[in-house]
């Protein structure tokens, strides 16, 4: 049974914690609606919030492989080139973790780090926070 991939890092936008529940084998973020409790398919949020990482991403993929092959202590040519291929093909590397899933451990440190996905009633994401993430004109998102 598929997870929500951002389970336990949601909250709706009065910064309230959204819930988990299933409707058949379909996980569904739950928002409370003044007592209404909406089931919103984790799917389509999921789906919002990776478009919104793509984003972040494109364009920026020389950037992130050679950094990432830094961090990992694997700065050879062939390593930056691996995870510059892992960046360029993201829809693939999405749809697998759609599948698969962030493991919980993966889930508290996220949290840890103050990532959080604000969604409103109706499942639109309204804002992914990120903190120590720099945006475009160079601003802390988050």
């Amino acid at each position: 049974m598929r997870q929500p991939l951002f389970a336990g890092l949601v909250v709706d936008e009065n910064d309230q914690p959204v819930e988990v529940a299933y409707v058949g084998d379909e996980p569904c973020y739950v928002v409370n609606d003044r007592g209404f409790r909406r089931h919103i398919p984790s799917e389509q949020v999921d789906r919002q919030v990776l478009d919104i990482m793509r984003q972040q991403i494109e364009g920026h993929e020389d950037l992130l492989s050679e950094q990432t092959a830094k961090m990992l202590g694997q700065e050879d040519p062939f390593s930056r080139a691996m995870i510059y291929t892992q960046l360029r093909n993201l829809d693939k590397q999405f749809e697998q973790l759609l599948q698969t899933g962030i493991p919980e451990e993966g889930r508290a440190y996220l949290g840890m780090m103050g990532f959080r996905v604000v969604i409103n009633l109706h499942g639109e994401v309204l804002r992914v926070e990120q903190p120590g993430i720099v945006s475009d004109e160079g601003d802390d998102e988050g």
